[in-house]
């Protein structure tokens, strides 16, 4: 496994992990690499240094699970994503027309998340619904 430094055509900078540096240039090209912020999918790698460490360091790295947080970031958004997870219900991609059929009043109200495409995102914003990305996605989305 290789992790790369991304920049995407909006100056967003985000890290992602590739099988090799061929399978990086396939999943690019396919535009399957899409920036974390934005979702453009013209992304480059950015100059980076190779993260090497000392023999003496390794084990202690090995100790921690990979599912603990590294950090206080990732803490706080593990923190997040239980209290938003726990206190709304997931509608998968039907986010947004909820979130539309709530604004207008057709449907009772409530706290949900979910996905939508970057299209009906702005469309929702655009008629005013209140709306905003999570920082995660959701965990049936992920490995």
């Amino acid at each position: 496994m290789i992790r790369y430094t991304l920049v995407c055509d909006n100056d967003h900078s985000f890290d992602s992990w590739f099988q090799s540096a061929e399978a990086f240039d396939k999943l690019r090209g396919a535009g399957m690499v899409a920036c974390t912020t934005c979702q453009s999918t013209d992304v480059t790698k950015s100059l980076m240094t190779p993260a090497v460490r000392p023999a003496r360091k390794a084990g202690e790295a090995a100790a921690r699970p990979l599912t603990d947080p590294g950090s206080e970031a990732e803490a706080a958004l593990a923190k997040l994503r239980k209290h938003v997870e726990a206190n709304s219900d997931y509608v998968g991609s039907d986010f947004a027309t909820q979130a539309r059929a709530m604004h207008e009043g057709s449907a009772p109200e409530r706290a949900i998340h979910g996905e939508a495409r970057l299209e009906e995102a702005r469309a929702l914003l655009e008629d005013g619904v209140p709306i905003a990305p999570l920082p995660f996605l959701p965990s049936r989305k992920t490995n």
